[in-house]
Order: structure tokens, then sequence, then C-alpha cells
């Protein structure tokens, strides 16, 4: 990684500290993961301090993150995770995160491996799919008005009159019974 989990928390904490979304509440499910999952990074007398509703969260959540400084860096790497827990969208936005992102980003080994081949299925365009749509299209029509001729046309233009006005089916009725005379 290149630095340590506690110069990342010492370069995150003005942005933490001006972070509107890190609540009370927020602040407090953090202390409280600390305390009960990893007892040995906030005691239970130091969870209490730094839940006083008395004191104002900007100050509980400074000092905290200087508390965690203090501690080294398991604390700090245990702030990460309960942060990340609780509060993804401002983990991600730590300027530590971007700035290792960026890092990551620029560096080649990191960069995952893209495939040379790239397999196109057709490259022809637009114009070439609705050439093949119509020439379908024309075959479906070629295909169902020979079959009307040898059938009278009964079958498909029967079926086509299914949802026309009463004016259009009786058109098409006439035009059956008209072909299916000659």
């Amino acid at each position: 990684m290149g630095d340590g989990f506690r110069e990342q928390l010492m370069e995150d904490s003005a942005f933490l500290l001006a972070e509107r979304r890190l609540d009370t509440e927020l602040v407090d499910n953090l202390t409280l993961q600390l305390n009960r999952i990893h007892p040995q990074v906030l005691t239970d007398k130091e969870a209490t301090r730094f839940r006083n509703l008395d004191v104002p969260t900007s100050v509980r959540l400074g000092e905290l993150l200087t508390h965690l400084q203090g501690k080294g860096e398991e604390a700090c790497r245990e702030f990460y995770r309960a942060l990340h827990l609780h509060v993804e969208e401002v983990y991600h936005s730590l300027p530590s995160r971007l700035r290792l992102r960026a890092a990551d980003s620029l560096d080649p080994l990191m960069l995952p491996r893209v495939n040379q081949k790239r397999y196109i299925l057709n490259d022809k365009g637009p114009v070439f799919f609705l050439g093949c749509f119509g020439f379908a299209v024309g075959m479906a029509l070629l295909y169902y008005c020979s079959e009307a001729k040898v059938s009278g046309g009964s079958r498909a233009l029967g079926m086509a009159a299914l949802g026309l006005t009463r004016t259009a089916q009786e058109v098409l009725i006439w035009y059956t019974e008209e072909s299916f005379m000659k």
C-alpha cells in the first residue's frame, strides 16, 4: 500500500471533520463498532467518552481520530473497516482512497488484462440490418401471398380480419369470397 493506515488517517482527518454525512448517529455507530468488535481498539471507558452527547459531534470525532492515531496502525485500520461498513460512500470519497485509486490506475501492473481480440458479430451497421430485416419481411409476405392463392386466401385473410373494423372486415371477406370463386 505504501502509506500506512495511520498516515492515511492523518491525511483524511480534515476531510472527515468537514464531512456533513458523519452525523451523531454515524459517529456513535463507528464508536460502537470499534468498541464491541475490537475492544482492544476502544475500551468501554473510551467508547463512553466518545459517545458523550453533551460534546458536539465534530469535537468527539476529532478526539476519536486523534486517539486512534495514537493507538497505532491496527486501530486506524479498524476505523477504516468500520467506516467502510457504515458509510461506504464517505469511505470511497476519502482523499487517501482517491489518491490510491488514481495511483493504481496509472500503474501498468494493476491494470486489468485486456484481451486484444475483439469479437464483432456484425460490423456492417444499421443499414445492413435494415436491409436484412426488409428482406425477411418481403419473404414472409411472399409466403403468405402464395399461401393465399393456394388456399383461396380464406385462412390468412380471415385471421387478418379479426382485429379490424366492421367495414374493413367486410372488404377482406368480400376479397376472400371473390378469390375463392375464381
